[in-house]
């Protein structure tokens, strides 16, 4: 089976956030996907496989399947438009989240994805203990986000992975912030599935999209994740939808003896 590595949201290799992507005739058991992901050690595995004329899409981490990934959705975009439908520019998948579109255009791919406006909440104890530092704000609907002024804080938080894994609520921990050079930088965090940072985050825009659509009063924005590797999302709010762009590179291409 071959399976694809590539970098999502990214100019070039080493940049963005890396996925694996197997495009399959026929599904492999749930046991198998979950060993080949903590095999990858990567913070997402696809597995795609054409139906009619959709795709079926799942996507597992190191720690079990999930409902929603936006950089290994685009990595399966580019993967399928660059060796399986070449003249393809438009792909329809079916996942966990409903029918999700991804289009081509140029050298960017263009998720839309459902707009997940998270819940404003209070801040508990356990949760400034484990950041170490109060937010302005604390948001969840599947994760967690806490909204901070500093930019800086945000580049520069070291997590205590313990700490935040014992946190009840959400599943990742998503901090945020304004920024000069963008209209809002971040960063997303998710030991509770064995994924200690997620380089550049997809579906945690479905949160920061309206979040910050909303405070900016701006439709239009461009976002930078500030991890180590780094990457950046041009995200457009349409209200029930979010759109959410970049490019993907190739790093490899291996076959998976199974």
């Amino acid at each position: 089976m071959k399976q694809y590595i590539v970098d999502a949201f990214a100019d070039k290799i080493f940049e963005g956030n890396p996925a694996a992507v197997c495009v399959m005739d026929k599904w492999l058991s749930d046991d198998i996907m979950k060993k080949i992901a903590i095999e990858n050690n990567l913070s997402e595995t696809a597995f795609v496989v054409k139906e009619e004329n959709f795709y079926k899409l799942r996507w597992f981490t190191p720690g079990g399947e999930i409902d929603l990934c936006g950089h290994a959705t685009l990595g399966t975009a580019f993967v399928i438009a660059n060796y399986y439908d070449t003249n393809a520019t438009d792909f329809r998948f079916h996942t966990l989240s409903g029918i999700l579109n991804v289009k081509k255009s140029s050298e960017l791919f263009e998720m839309n994805f459902p707009s997940r406006m998270p819940k404003k909440i209070k801040v508990t104890k356990e949760m400034l203990f484990a950041l170490g530092e109060e937010p302005n704000e604390v948001y969840l609907s599947r994760d967690l986000m806490f909204v901070f002024d500093d930019e800086d804080f945000v580049k520069n938080y070291t997590p205590d992975w313990t700490k935040l894994c014992a946190v009840k609520e959400g599943i990742g921990f998503l901090i945020t912030a304004p920024s000069k050079e963008y209209d809002f930088v971040s960063r997303c965090f998710f030991p509770k599935i064995k994924v200690n940072e997620d380089p550049v985050c997809g579906s945690a825009h479905c949160n920061f999209i309206p979040y910050w659509s909303q405070r900016l009063n701006k439709k239009v924005m461009i976002s930078r994740q500030v991890s180590k590797r780094g990457g950046t999302l041009f995200c457009e709010d349409h209200g029930e939808r979010v759109i959410i762009k970049g490019k993907v590179v190739l790093y490899s291409i291996a076959d998976i003896n199974i």
